[in-house]
């Protein structure tokens, strides 16, 4: 358990207009930063706002599923297991988390309530995958991801694990699924984003138009379009399933390196930027950026998830978690 050491930063930001806009401009904004330690040495990874108004994350280094609550700045850990090395964490439709966990090489689910952990190991024919993240999709099944080229599919009612070869081999990073249950996963290795047909589990390749760009991680908007995380390209894309047409803008700054992304209940675009040790935020609207500079460094947020009026991210450099939300 930690005790609450948790400040609340009102930060000034800078928008910046993107794409084929001229120039650049900038003005000032509010929003609200607050960092939260977690247990030294965890490492968090990935985070998860909990039902219950907590947050999940998964304790990396220590092999530990966290919980936190923002109210007191307290957490508590549940061992996963012996070599474990969590890696995603998401919430289930059940309102358990759902862990993909890179050193036991299963999916692991852990009881809300009870912390009863459950380990669904991946087939033994199918190597260490590497294990990276998850999602559901609108039958409940849980679909995962694994960067030594691997994806797979977990139906919870059975425990039944299927796991797949991937196009191009290594590099299933990111997963996300749509309002309408279409799944896209991005592949860093292979500079792609993959259409799962969730019917057989087949995969279609898209191509990003920026060669090599390093796509990283994926979210669907509320309306079905896929926003990508280009980590070699500096650039954030968008690819509409409904015309098949991409759009592609690069982040701010001079050396851009987003890692994460995820879009929140207003379509707002987040994304952790390593070059910048930020999040930025991303009007689809107007086209233009807002850097959230974070107080601690380097923070490496690897993974942004959230609620409404909550945008929460994993500092897995610093031990802390953060929360950003307007003042």
């Amino acid at each position: 358990m930690r005790g609450w050491l948790a400040i609340p930063i009102c930060v000034a930001v800078l928008a910046a207009i993107a794409g084929s806009a001229a120039g650049e401009t900038s003005s000032s904004a509010a929003l609200s930063v607050r960092e939260y330690p977690v247990p030294a040495g965890s490492r968090p990874h990935d985070v998860a706002p909990a039902r219950d108004g907590g947050v999940w994350y998964t304790a990396q280094r220590s092999g530990e599923l966290g919980w936190l609550d923002p109210k007191t700045g307290r957490t508590r850990h549940v061992a996963l297991g012996d070599g474990s090395a969590p890696h995603g964490v998401i919430v289930g439709p059940d309102g358990a988390p759902w862990i993909t966990d890179g050193g036991l090489n299963a999916i692991v689910r852990v009881d809300p309530k009870t912390q009863r952990v459950r380990r669904f190991p991946l087939p033994a024919s199918s190597g260490d995958a590497n294990l990276n993240t998850a999602t559901f999709d609108r039958r409940g099944i849980l679909w995962f991801t694994g960067q030594n080229g691997i994806y797979g599919k977990l139906d919870p009612r059975v425990g039944k694990v299927r796991v797949f070869a991937a196009p191009k081999g290594a590099g299933p990073y990111g997963i996300t699924a749509t309002p309408s249950g279409a799944v896209y996963y991005a592949s860093l290795a292979g500079s792609y984003l993959g259409r799962v047909n969730v019917a057989n589990s087949t995969v279609r390749v898209l191509q990003p138009p920026t060669r090599d760009q390093g796509a990283r991680r994926a979210w669907s908007d509320s309306k079905g379009r896929i926003w990508v995380s280009e980590w070699n390209a500096g650039k954030v894309a968008v690819y509409a399933p409904a015309t098949g047409r991409w759009r592609e803008w690069r982040l701010p700054g001079a050396s851009p390196m987003p890692y994460a992304v995820y879009v929140d209940d207003t379509d707002a675009v987040w994304l952790s930027d390593f070059g910048a040790n930020a999040l930025v935020r991303f009007n689809p609207k107007t086209e233009t950026f807002t850097r959230v500079r974070l107080p601690s460094s380097p923070a490496n947020v690897r993974q942004i998830l959230g609620r409404r009026g909550e945008v929460w991210g994993a500092e897995s450099g610093v031990d802390k978690l953060v929360l950003v939300r307007t003042c």
